[in-house]
């Protein structure tokens, strides 16, 4: 009996790894079967025909997938890493020489210029790194590979949307391994959303267009709730013990009320006075930094849900609006 059990064992573990093993055969079939589906969603079979022809299957972006890192940085390391120096004068370089452009966009959208500078230049390095990845073959090789199906499915139906609407050359339509794409690194989603045709040549161009890029950046911002009558947080101190204050972006006081429990700006001085809630927040635990934090924060957090990611493009909005 135990040595049946054993082989009945054995034999659904093979079974399993069987099923995970991914192929290149495997995904030819998985995208006939995408095609299928897209033509059920009205892309017409000759235009996926030539759409589709150039797509092979990318075990790099599935490898890339199941071996992100786990954070072992400190967000001192990390905003280092993101926001070092010469990355700041590049970003105040970059809002003078365009100055005229970005302030047209930040009117019309309501949001600050260096918000929409610091965006650009923690996605994309300013444009400079977009990723050489092609979003089809990599977006249907994370859908093969079968843990995230239905978004990466999503996401590969959105791009063809992209391709169908003529924003881009199917050549050209490059990106991330996980399929953002642009200055702005816009999943596919993402895109159809909020990208901006600025400059009316009838492409949303958020690889090559400036004006594109930025108006793509304020809508996104302008969209989810951006206020531009106020800034993102700041830096804080804490009289006493930290751990009794209650933090997270789920709870909310007013500057007032942290005042009273014994927060102070960074130098030591009072709070201001606006009337205003914020949220504490304690990336690194009561021993690292720690912030008060306002609702463009939380704006910020719908483009990505890291709290390291918001303060690094707060932390680069306000060192550009020191012009160091």
């Amino acid at each position: 009996m135990k040595r049946l059990i054993v082989i009945c064992v054995l034999l659904l573990t093979s079974g399993i790894a069987h099923t995970k093993e991914k192929t290149e055969a495997g995904f030819r079939a998985y995208v006939a079967s995408l095609k299928q589906q897209a033509q059920d969603k009205g892309f017409s079979q000759a235009w996926l025909d030539t759409t589709l022809t150039e797509m092979a299957f990318r075990p790099t972006v599935i490898a890339s997938d199941k071996n992100q890192p786990e954070r072992k940085t400190t967000l001192d390391d990390y905003l280092a890493t993101r926001v070092p120096d010469w990355k700041v004068e590049q970003a105040v370089e970059k809002l003078a020489s365009r100055q005229d452009l970005l302030d047209e966009i930040g009117t019309k959208y309501g949001v600050q210029p260096r918000f929409i500078v610091a965006l650009w230049g923690n996605e994309s390095n300013f444009g400079r790194i977009q990723g050489n990845h092609d979003v089809l073959s990599a977006l249907a090789s994370l859908a093969y590979e079968g843990r995230r199906e239905a978004l990466f499915k999503k996401q590969f139906f959105a791009a063809l949307t992209i391709l169908n609407e003529g924003h881009i050359d199917r050549q050209a339509f490059n990106g991330s391994w996980a399929g953002a794409m642009g200055q702005s690194q816009f999943m596919p989603t993402s895109f159809l959303t909020y990208a901006v045709d600025y400059d009316g040549d009838g492409k949303k161009d958020i690889w090559g267009t400036e004006a594109d890029v930025f108006a793509s950046i304020a809508n996104f911002l302008a969209s989810e709730g951006w206020n531009d009558a106020l800034t993102w947080g700041r830096q804080v101190k804490v009289q006493g013990d930290p751990n009794t204050l209650s933090q997270g972006l789920s709870h909310q006081a007013s500057l007032a009320d942290w005042q009273q429990s014994g927060v102070r700006r960074y130098n030591g001085n009072n709070l201001p006075t606006n009337e205003i809630d914020a949220s504490l927040i304690m990336p690194d635990g009561p021993d690292g930094r720690i912030y008060l934090v306002y609702d463009n924060f939380r704006t910020l957090m719908r483009w990505n849900r890291s709290l390291y990611f918001g303060v690094s493009v707060g932390y680069l909005s306000d060192r550009i609006k020191r012009g160091y």
